[in-house]
């Protein structure tokens, strides 16, 4: 979840290193730190909190060198403080990392043993103590670091340095991503591509057990063991403005706004209208195979999982094959039953959840083939995966996911149409009419965000709210789920999602007149039964705020508040219907005066168990 960054090269370190680091903030930001070497010296500055504490501290006591290393934290093991910030220093020996160390309190307690007196609270400063026991026996510090390194156990991203080999910087990876990026005689290395994008487009993934090492203007790649690697740099084709907040007052609002060119993006060169049918370059997967399938498992987490759910319907009704959505986390440890005739489907924004990833790797180990639908390209799922389906939404910087959110439903309906052709349960016709329908879907997403003024009203009059309820029907029941996610992660209002039928089960009771309750209550098949829940509520006193098809005049007499999106079609309109649920999400988050980009205790890419 943390963020790294790390720089060698003919420029000052620290600004770099500064710089990458803001763009990463999303990925932790309860403490950060930065190391450098100069004169064969290392100097460290560190502070508890946002980054921002961090940079008025080196304002007061600068610190320079052209090669460094960068970290900002979101805690694992111990807490936020500035002694637990990386990065951490054992002798000349100094380490920033992401992961979490399993056999941590093993190695402290031997290194205790040797005479390691420790710091911190944290398994990080661990690695750097194993690194100075092996410098210790009179060994060179890459040698040093490959055999720290082959002792851990559990998942690192890791960059170090050494006051006793100042002109080299090693970085490693095995569970978590890191990315190394190639610039004109100068060194970039990073947790996430958009830290330095800026400096360089051409960027190198390490693979789990690959380890870096870079020397002024050289660089070799290796394997922990020591077997050398060659491998090929990729262009990384996203703009560096992509990642800017671009004159919006948050990035979750502007990448709201960006959802109609992340959908269109998403579909760009992937239609054959004519023919009815959709191309995904990445799948690898031909008809034979897919039609061969007998059973497909969504595996996912968060908002992931519930879009993993609108895939479940559409599958199911389009594509006539039984589907199970389980949450990542869970899929693992409750033995399924999964075998060769098994598709799993592994949905990530950053394509580097760890619980996502570890299902995927259980699966493909009972025979399982898998497709992922991801983000971030060569992202560790992304390359271990038989597929992918890559969603070009482009950097998300919120932690609470938008754009990302609705690019992976359109995926799932891209592949929805592309597994019905092969399973032969979409001809033709049924295929155009599927097209036509999603090409309209970024104009309509475009007339659904003129609601924002409206929705930030509807925020002002129910923001001092203490619950709210989301129900909705049939496909639309997950955006439900999802709505009530958004509004409880940035806005720290209890609230919960629910299919509107099992209300009555539970909920019910706690409807008074004090209860806002959000229905989605588009014009479908369930309409009439929405209406009932919907009027189940009223009786008791809720207040009504319904999402419905525009110029919907029932609903107007029923409702509280009304807010209205044009049709789209059943199958699409959960996309449709999560604008109006971001934005009151959004705007209750800012008038209560929380951090919408970054809400407490919340990363955007979780890559630890």
């Amino acid at each position: 979840m943390c963020g790294i960054v790390g720089y060698i090269g003919a420029q000052e370190a620290t600004p770099i290193i500064i710089d990458g680091l803001k763009k990463l903030e999303y990925r932790g930001y309860d403490s950060a730190g930065v190391s450098t070497i100069s004169a064969g010296s290392a100097a460290t500055r560190r502070s508890q909190g946002k980054l921002v504490n961090l940079e008025k501290l080196i304002a007061k006591e600068p610190i320079s060198g052209t090669i460094g290393i960068g970290h900002t934290r979101w805690a694992t093991h111990g807490r936020p403080s500035e002694i637990n910030a990386h990065p951490h220093q054992a002798g000349p020996v100094i380490v920033v990392h992401n992961g979490i160390i399993e056999n941590y309190l093993q190695l402290k307690e031997q290194l205790k043993g040797s005479g390691h007196q420790f710091k911190s609270e944290t398994d990080t400063e661990v690695i750097s103590h194993l690194i100075e026991s092996k410098l210790k026996g009179k060994v060179g510090f890459e040698q040093a670091v490959r055999l720290a390194l082959q002792e851990l156990r559990g998942a690192y991203a890791v960059c170090i340095l050494c006051e006793q080999e100042p002109g080299t910087l090693i970085a490693a990876k095995q569970g978590s991503p890191m990315v190394l990026g190639v610039g004109n005689g100068e060194y970039f290395v990073a947790s996430d591509i958009p830290a330095i994008l800026a400096h360089t487009r051409e960027m190198i993934f390490l693979e789990d057990g690959e380890l870096a090492v870079f020397r002024w203007g050289q660089m070799a790649i290796s394997t922990v063991a020591g077997a050398p690697l060659q491998k090929s740099t990729r262009h990384i084709d996203w703009s560096p403005m992509m990642a800017e907040k671009g004159g919006y007052k948050h990035f979750m609002l502007k990448e709201i706004f960006e959802q109609p060119r992340a959908i269109r993006d998403t579909i760009a060169g992937r239609l054959r209208e004519e023919e009815g049918g959709v191309y995904l370059e990445d799948l690898q997967l031909g008809d034979a195979e897919l039609a061969a399938f007998d059973r497909i498992y969504v595996i996912a987490c968060g908002t992931s999982w519930h879009a993993g759910l609108v895939g479940k319907f559409l599958m199911e009704e389009h594509c006539r094959i039984p589907v199970e959505v389980d949450i990542a986390s869970e899929f693992r440890y409750r033995n399924p039953v999964v075998n060769d005739k098994t598709l799993l489907i592994l949905i990530s924004q950053s394509g580097e959840t760890a619980d996502t990833l570890a299902a995927m790797r259980e699966g493909k180990a009972r025979g399982a083939r898998n497709v992922a639908i991801c983000n971030v390209v060569d992202s560790s799922i992304a390359r271990e995966a038989n597929g992918v389906i890559y969603t070009h939404a482009g950097p998300e910087i919120g932690v609470a996911s938008t754009k990302a959110f609705v690019t992976q439903l359109t995926a799932l309906y891209l592949f929805t149409i592309r597994l019905g052709q092969a399973r032969r349960t979409i001809d033709q016709s049924k295929g155009r009419a599927m097209i036509a329908a999603l090409v309209q879907i970024p104009a309509l997403l475009e007339k659904a965000l003129e609601l924002n003024p409206q929705v930030e009203k509807v925020a002002r009059h129910y923001m001092n709210a203490r619950d709210f309820l989301y129900l909705g029907r049939g496909i639309n029941y997950p955006i439900a789920l999802e709505g009530a996610l958004k509004l409880k992660e940035i806005s720290y209002i209890h609230a919960e999602g629910y299919p509107a039928g099992e209300m009555k089960h539970g909920p019910i009771a706690l409807i008074d007149e004090h209860m806002p309750v959000v229905v989605l209550a588009p014009k479908n098949s369930t309409y009439e039964k929405v209406v009932s829940n919907m009027e189940e509520v009223i009786a008791r006193g809720g207040r009504v705020i319904a999402v419905c098809s525009a110029g919907d005049a029932e609903i107007r007499q029923k409702a509280e508040v009304t807010l209205e999106i044009p049709p789209g079609g059943d199958d699409l309109t959960p996309i449709l219907l999560s604008v109006p649920l971001q934005l009151l999400a959004y705007h209750v988050a800012v008038l209560k005066g929380t951090d919408v980009d970054q809400p407490r205790n919340l990363a955007k890419s979780v890559t630890v168990e």
